[in-house]
């Protein structure tokens, strides 16, 4: 039988405004950064997409370098574009991103107008689309002029590629700086998306939040369940399965005995809310609506659904917040601390 969305799709989702802009985000985004490569049967990533959808999820965000192999993500989700979502299109927000390494030689990563303008065009290749709606500068070059890379996001732009153009992990000081050329070059950064959640607060630290209110940008948090520590899997240290022992993107080093009783304490405030703890952090990220998305990974449909029932319960009381800030501050488990440094 032919995929039809549910009718019920934006009965429980909020949609917050991106910035001083007109595009609206759900609350709860689904990134393919992870189980969307070889590795993972495509019928998985068919029933990842559903049912994001299904739950009023509409926005999906790639990068070129997804897989693995690099490149391998964007291709799944444009076949899944021309037969499950087909038809869908208007109903969706799709993004990508250039940065990091796709391929080998001198214009295979960073932030050159060589690098992200055939990237751009590759991406849009595999996924069979006319454009994207958000295009990344996915880091800060240290090598490049700011101004060249922020002028090929506004030539992507403006050659139709992208409705809107966005940066990724770049710190204040760089944000200000980007957002300053692209104004002038009379395209706007929409969006900005950092890593952020209760063991990592890097942006606050920094005073990223407080620049991205400043300049009317939006901004969606990846990795808010911290590679899947705060989703409940590792109270009891870490389990035979998962992020922590596949030797991809989470070092079991990270899981000491603090950040366990951490996330021991946090699970007990998020019980007595009547949360999961997985949808307590995405709630936290979301509080006071400087965050405008959470996005959130997922290797089976039940932890879509799971993080998409955040968006019932956003609200904190003082006493919550207290307990969540006693057992969460200080914690620094930065898992991508070179590149919120923004060098």
């Amino acid at each position: 039988m032919p995929y039809r969305p549910a009718e019920s799709r934006y009965d429980a989702m909020p949609y917050r405004r991106v910035g001083r802009s007109g595009l609206k985000l759900p609350a709860v985004s689904l990134g393919l950064w992870h189980n969307f490569g070889e590795d993972t049967p495509h019928a998985t990533k068919r029933a990842l997409c559903r049912t994001a959808f299904d739950h009023g999820i509409t926005h999906f965000d790639l990068a070129n370098n997804y897989g693995p192999p690099p490149g391998s993500a964007e291709e799944a989700f444009g076949e899944i574009l021309r037969t499950d979502l087909a038809g869908w299109r208007e109903e969706l927000v799709i993004s990508s991103k250039a940065g990091y390494e796709m391929h080998a030689g001198p214009y295979g990563e960073w932030g050159s107008r060589k690098y992200l303008v055939q990237s751009c065009d590759a991406s849009l290749r595999r996924m069979g689309l006319d454009y994207v709606d958000i295009f990344y500068s996915h880091r800060f070059d240290p090598d490049t002029p700011l101004e060249e890379t922020m002028g090929a996001l506004d030539f992507i732009v403006r050659s139709g590629r992208a409705l809107y153009a966005g940066i990724s992990s770049y710190n204040s000081e760089r944000t200000r700086e980007a957002v300053r050329i692209l104004r002038e070059l009379g395209t706007p950064c929409l969006i900005h998306q950092p890593s952020y959640n209760l063991l990592n607060r890097w942006v606050e630290r920094d005073g990223l939040l407080d620049t991205l209110e400043d300049e009317g940008m939006g901004c969606i948090a990846f990795t808010p369940l911290a590679q899947g520590i705060l989703t409940g899997r590792y109270l009891n240290g870490i389990p035979s399965e998962g992020r922590a022992t596949q030797g991809k993107s989470l070092d079991p080093a990270m899981v000491t005995d603090d950040v366990v009783a951490r996330l021991n304490r946090l699970n007990a405030v998020a019980e007595a809310r009547g949360q999961t703890l997985a949808q307590m952090a995405i709630a936290w990220v979301l509080r006071g609506g400087r965050v405008t998305s959470a996005l959130i990974g997922a290797s089976k449909p039940s932890q879509i659904v799971d993080c998409a029932g955040a968006a019932a319960n956003l609200e904190f009381t003082e006493g919550e917040l207290a307990a969540i800030e006693k057992a969460s501050d200080d914690a620094a488990l930065n898992l991508w601390a070179k590149s919120s440094e923004g060098v």
